[in-house]
C-alpha cells in the first residue's frame, strides 16, 4: 500500500512541474509583451519630441496592409453577424409583440461590443499572423542582426510602424464593422420582419448614446495595440528556422484572441461599474 501511494505521489510530480512550467512561460510572455510596449512608447515619445524619425511611408504601408486589405473579410463577417442577431432575437421579441425593438438591442450590442470584437478577431488571423511570420523570417535570415550592426534599432524601424499601423487600421475596421453590421441588420429587419427602415433607425438612435460608440473605439484601439505588440513579440523571438516561424504565427493567433477576450471582459466590467456609480 505504501509503495502504491508513493508511486501515485511520484506520478503527480510531472503534472505539477508541467503546470508550473506553463505558468512560467505565460508570465515570461506577458513580461516580453510589456517590455516591447514600453520600448515602443519610448521611441514614440522620442519621435514626438523630434529626437527620432518614423518614416511616414513605412507607417502608411503597414496601415494599408493591415487595414485596407482586411476590409472585405471584416465586412463579410460583420454583415453575417448583423443578420444572425436579428434572426435570433426576432422570435422571442415577437412573442411579446415588440419585434421592432430589435433595433435597440442590435445598435447597442454592435457599437459597444460586437463591432470591435469581430474586427479584432478577424484582424488577428489576417494580419497578426502575417506580421509574426514576416518578422520571424527576418530573424531567421539574420536581417535583424544586420540592422543592429548598422546601428538601426529594430523597435523603431520595424516594430513601431507595425504597431501604429495595426492600431490605426483596427479603429478604421471597427467603424466599418459597425456600419456594415447595422446596415445588414436594418436590411433583414425590413425584408423579413417588415420593420420600416425609418422605424429601425429611429429606435436605434433613441437607444444608443455617444458613449456606446466611444467605448467601442477605445476597445478597438487597445485591441489593435495587443495584436500588433503580440505579433511583433512572437516574431522577434523566433528560433529554430522555418518551424519556429510556424510556431510564432500559431502562438500569435492564440495569444491575441485570448488577450482580446480578456481585455474586452476587463473593459466591459469597468464600464459597467462606472455606469452604476
Amino acid at each position: 500500500m505504501a509503495d502504491g501511494a508513493s508511486n501515485r505521489g511520484l506520478g503527480r510530480v510531472p503534472v505539477v512541474g508541467t503546470a508550473v512550467g506553463y505558468l512560467v512561460d505565460v508570465l515570461a510572455q506577458i513580461g516580453s509583451v510589456w517590455v516591447l510596449i514600453l520600448e515602443s512608447l519610448r521611441w514614440l515619445g522620442r519621435a514626438a519630441r523630434g529626437r527620432a524619425r518614423i518614416r511616414g511611408e513605412h507607417l502608411a504601408t503597414q496601415t494599408v496592409r493591415v487595414g485596407v486589405m482586411s476590409v472585405f473579410i471584416v465586412s463579410l463577417v460583420s454583415g453575417c453577424v448583423g443578420l444572425i442577431l436579428v434572426l435570433q432575437m426576432a422570435p422571442p421579441l415577437d412573442e411579446f409583440g415588440r419585434k421592432e425593438v430589435v433595433a435597440n438591442i442590435v445598435g447597442v450590442a454592435i457599437l459597444r461590443e460586437l463591432g470591435p470584437l469581430i474586427a479584432a478577431i478577424v484582424l488577428t488571423g489576417f494580419a497578426g499572423a502575417s506580421i509574426a511570420a514576416e518578422l520571424g523570417t527576418m530573424v531567421v535570415g539574420e536581417e535583424i542582426e544586420a540592422l543592429e550592426a548598422q546601428a538601426i534599432n529594430p523597435v523603431r524601424f520595424l516594430v513601431l510602424p507595425r504597431v501604429l499601423g495595426t492600431m490605426i487600421g483596427m479603429v478604421g475596421l471597427a467603424v466599418i464593422s459597425n456600419v456594415v453590421a447595422i446596415a445588414a441588420a436594418a436590411f433583414i429587419s425590413w425584408a423579413v420582419l417588415e420593420i420600416p427602415v425609418g422605424t429601425f433607425r429611429d429606435n436605434m438612435m433613441d437607444q444608443v448614446k455617444t458613449a456606446d460608440f466611444v467605448t467601442g473605439m477605445i476597445k478597438a484601439l487597445v485591441f489593435g495595440t495587443l495584436i500588433g505588440v503580440i505579433a511583433c513579440t512572437n516574431g522577434l523571438k523566433v528560433q529554430g528556422g522555418a518551424a519556429g516561424v510556424g510556431r510564432a504565427t500559431t502562438s500569435t493567433v492564440v495569444q491575441s484572441v485570448v488577450a482580446i477576450v480578456i481585455a474586452d471582459l476587463a473593459f466591459t466590467a469597468f464600464f459597467f461599474a462606472w455606469k452604476l456609480n
